[in-house]
């Protein structure tokens, strides 16, 4: 069966390190970003690797997208290039607004199929405006699993600790995913497995 990826925030980081890790098991992965120049690089030699530049604080940009993507088996949404300083409203805006954007956009298509994964990505709590929204995103999520459970669509949301490498965010994940039931990840209350594991690979602070 095809399988489709959407993934966002994919020309820098983790996203990149997503789409490409996507790609090469075969996935047909749809990577979207602002930065087109970043995208290129995220495709290089992942010929099943599709480029969208897409803003995804616009909704309109992203029904764009799905209307020739057709159904998204997975989505990944991933954060954007750390910005020391940025305004409040800025982080919150492209943290939290765009995530939301994207998942209400493909979230429909897996409810009518009963099947998916909406993996989040909370950017690391480097400031308080990123410490803020990473706890609004995973929030969001949880409350998402909770509304939609036992409807076939697996919700996860990661919040790792600034430094921890994207590799062992996204083993994490694909670990979770191998589970029955929900693993949520969030920044309070008591720590899932996956949070667990993030921190351990975070050590000491």
């Amino acid at each position: 069966m095809r399988r489709t990826a959407l993934v966002t925030g994919a020309a820098h980081g983790i996203g990149a390190l997503a789409a490409q890790r996507l790609a090469a098991a075969a996935w047909d992965v749809v990577a979207v970003d602002r930065d087109e120049d970043g995208l290129a690089a995220t495709a290089f030699r992942s010929p099943n690797t599709h480029v969208r530049t897409c803003d995804v604080t616009d909704p309109q940009a992203i029904a764009d997208i799905l209307g020739m993507t057709g159904a998204v088996h997975r989505l990944v949404v991933a954060p954007g290039p750390d910005t020391p300083g940025a305004p409040a409203d800025e982080a919150i805006r492209d943290g939290f607004l765009g995530a939301v954007n994207v998942v209400r956009a493909v979230l429909p298509g897996m409810l009518e199929r009963g099947a998916g994964e909406v993996i989040v990505i909370a950017p690391p709590a480097s400031s308080p405006a990123s410490s803020a929204t990473a706890a609004a995103a995973c929030a969001y999520v949880d409350a998402l699993a909770a509304e939609q459970r036992g409807r076939g669509v697996a919700f996860r949301c990661a919040s790792p600790a600034v430094g921890v490498p994207g590799r062992l965010v996204l083993d994490g994940i694909d670990r979770s995913l191998a589970r029955p039931g929900q693993v949520r990840v969030t920044p309070g209350g008591a720590p899932g497995p996956l949070r667990r594991a993030l921190a351990r690979a975070a050590g000491p602070r």
